[in-house]
C-alpha cells in the first residue's frame, strides 16, 4: 500500500498533493496553450509473460505490475479502458521500473530510516481506520502481513529521503522567478468581486410539506428579531443555525465569488452593504439570515499575497523536472531491459 502510493507519486514527488490555489497558479503555467498530443503507445500484449522487464537484473513481475494497475483502478473507481489501455499500462511499467531504480539507488548509498520513523509511518496509517481490527482485516484481505507493511514504508521513505537528498538544492526557487512568473502571466491572478458574509440557516428538509416549511419559518423569524434587537450575531448563528459547516465559526462563511452561492442568498449577499442584514431568505436549503461583513471589489491580487503559493508552485515544478531526470540519469547509467 506504501509502494503504491509513492510508484503514482514518485515523478510528481510533492506536487501530487496541490491545494486549490496551487492548482489556480498552475493553470498559468502556460496560458492558452493546448495540450501536445501524445504518440501512440506500443502495443501491450493481451497475454503477459510472467516477467515484463529487468532493471539491472531484477525482474519486474506480472504480479506486482498485476498489484499495481489493481490499485490504480481501485483509485480511479473503474478499469482502465480498453482504448487507453497501451497507454496506462507502458506507463505503470515505466513508473516501476523508475521506482526499483530508485530503490536500488537507496541501497546502494546505504540510505538509513531509523525504526522509529518506520513505526510512526505505520501509525499514521492505523489512524486512517476506524479501528485495530479492520486495520488488521485489510492487511488479511491483502494478504499481507504487518512487516511487509513496514519493509515497504522503510523502502518508501528511504527513497523519499534519496530524492530529497538529490534535488532539494536544485528544486530551490529564487525570488526573481517568482516575480517574473507574476509578470508574465497577469490574467492568472485578477479576481471577481467578492463578498465575505455570515449566516443563520434554519433547514428544512428537501421535500418538506408546508407545515414544516411554516416551522421553520417562523423559528427564522424569531431569529431575525433577534438580530435586529441588538444580540451578537455569531453566538445566535452558534445557538441556532444549522450548517454545522459555518454554525462553530458564528457562521462565517469567508469570502466568496458571485456565482459561488445559490441563487437567492448570492444576489442577497452581493446587495447588501458591509454591516447590514438581510431579511429572511429562502434556498432549497433552508431560510438564511445573511450578514455582510465586508465587500472587496475585482482587482489583481498583489504578489505579495499570492507568493506562498506560486513559490510552491514552482518549487513543485522544479522537483518534479529534478526527479524525472535524476531516474533517467539512473536509468541511463543502468541495464534496463523491457521484454514486451
Amino acid at each position: 500500500m506504501f509502494r503504491v502510493l509513492l510508484l503514482i507519486a514518485v515523478l510528481v514527488v510533492a506536487a501530487c498533493s496541490k491545494t486549490p490555489a496551487q492548482a489556480t497558479t498552475e493553470a498559468a503555467a502556460a496560458p492558452g496553450a493546448t495540450p501536445a498530443a501524445q504518440e501512440p503507445a506500443k502495443p501491450v500484449p493481451a497475454q503477459l509473460p510472467a516477467v515484463l522487464a529487468r532493471v539491472n537484473g531484477e525482474d519486474v513481475t506480472k504480479t506486482e505490475f498485476e498489484e499495481y494497475v489493481q490499485n490504480l483502478e481501485g483509485r480511479a473507481g473503474g478499469p482502465v479502458p480498453a482504448e487507453q489501455r497501451d497507454q496506462v499500462y507502458r506507463g505503470v511499467l515505466d513508473q516501476i521500473v523508475g521506482y526499483k531504480l530508485l530503490l536500488q539507488e537507496s541501497k546502494a548509498r546505504k540510505v538509513a530510516i531509523p525504526d522509529a520513523d518506520v513505526e510512526a509511518r505505520i501509525g499514521e496509517i492505523r489512524k486512517q481506520f476506524p479501528s485495530e481490527d479492520v486495520f488488521m482485516q485489510m492487511l488479511i484481505q491483502r494478504k499481507m502481513t504487518l512487516e511487509q507493511i513496514r519493509n515497504d514504508a522503510r523502502q518508501d521513505m528511504a527513497i523519499a529521503k534519496l530524492i530529497e537528498t538529490e534535488i532539494a538544492a536544485k528544486a530551490a526557487v529564487k525570488p526573481e522567478q517568482i516575480q517574473d512568473f507574476y509578470a508574465k502571466n497577469p490574467d492568472q491572478f485578477k479576481q471577481d468581486e467578492r463578498v465575505r458574509a455570515s449566516h443563520i440557516l434554519i433547514a428544512f428538509p428537501e421535500k418538506a410539506d408546508a407545515a414544516a416549511k411554516a416551522q421553520a419559518k417562523t423559528k427564522a423569524d424569531q431569529v431575525l428579531k433577534d438580530v435586529k434587537a441588538g444580540k451578537d450575531f455569531a453566538a445566535l448563528a452558534k445557538q441556532h443555525s444549522q450548517d454545522p459547516g459555518s454554525a462553530v465559526n458564528g457562521g462565517d462563511l469567508g469570502f466568496f465569488q458571485k456565482g459561488q452561492m445559490v441563487g437567492p442568498f448570492n444576489d442577497v449577499a452581493f446587495t447588501l452593504a458591509p454591516g447590514a442584514v438581510s431579511d429572511v431568505v429562502e434556498t432549497q436549503f433552508g431560510y438564511h439570515i445573511i450578514k455582510v461583513a465586508e465587500k472587496q471589489p475585482s482587482r489583481t491580487v498583489p504578489l505579495e499575497e499570492v507568493r506562498p503559493q506560486v513559490e510552491q508552485y514552482l518549487q513543485n515544478q522544479n522537483r518534479e523536472q529534478e526527479t524525472e531526470a535524476f531516474v533517467k540519469s539512473l536509468r541511463s547509467k543502468g541495464k534496463v531491459e523491457i521484454l514486451i
